[in-house]
């Protein structure tokens, strides 16, 4: 059985390292950092700055809660925006693990540690409402077997890097993910792969290559208006 490991980032922030996929969760760069930089700045900075009041997220791949946690932190700090967040996760982490995971302690600006830890223990499939402007659902499926009437603002897309998981990133599923887009809906990512960014073009979103996190020369954001 593969084994799953906690690692330090070079921002001070945790990681895990996937032994059976030699992968990480995060960039060994930061992965707050990242996380921040991909998800939050080039996400709902982004929205926000569109005049939007009420987000609807969708995530793929939930994995250690981080980035849910970072738009708690900004829910928080924007206390006008009110974010609706769906999340996706078909290998939930061993609890074991999670309780030794310490992302709070670098964002108790934002967030405390029962906001951590709430993201895992919320049963599956059930919408919680966290704070007066966060609602949080989580799906234990994969976005293949995902399915749902609602439409969504804002995709996080954070599978495994094409390399590991070249199933997650086929034109096929983007079509799939596309049935579930708004009239404007906006992709971040962390993959800035050329097929990819082709495969976002074929399904008429608007490809923007950004400035990537440190460690990563670039980032991808693709907007779509129907």
């Amino acid at each position: 059985m593969s084994e799953i490991k906690i690692i330090e980032t070079s921002d001070g922030s945790q990681s895990l390292y996937h032994e059976g996929l030699n992968e990480t969760y995060h960039s060994t760069h930061g992965a707050i950092t990242e996380s921040q930089h991909v998800f939050i700045k080039h996400g709902l900075e982004f929205l926000l700055n569109s005049s939007k009041e009420s987000i609807n997220i969708l995530e793929v791949g939930f994995g250690t809660g981080l980035n849910a946690l970072l738009a708690l932190g900004f829910a928080n700090n924007n206390q006008r925006v009110h974010l609706n967040y769906t999340t996706l996760e078909p290998y939930p982490l061993d609890e074991n693990l999670i309780q030794k995971l310490k992302y709070h302690e670098q964002l108790s600006d934002q967030v405390s540690k029962e906001d951590f830890f709430r993201f895992h223990q919320c049963s599956w499939g059930v919408c919680h409402e966290l704070q007066p402007n966060f609602k949080f659902t989580k799906h234990q499926t994969t976005l293949q077997e995902f399915e749902t009437n609602h439409q969504y603002d804002l995709i996080f897309y954070d599978a495994f890097a094409p390399s590991k998981q070249a199933e997650m990133w086929e034109l096929s599923l983007l079509e799939k993910l596309k049935s579930h887009f708004g009239k404007e809906t906006v992709l971040v990512t962390y993959c800035a792969r050329g097929q990819f960014k082709r495969d976002l073009a074929s399904i008429q979103m608007k490809v923007e290559t950004l400035a990537g996190p440190p460690g990563k020369k670039e980032m991808v954001r693709g907007v779509y208006r129907g």
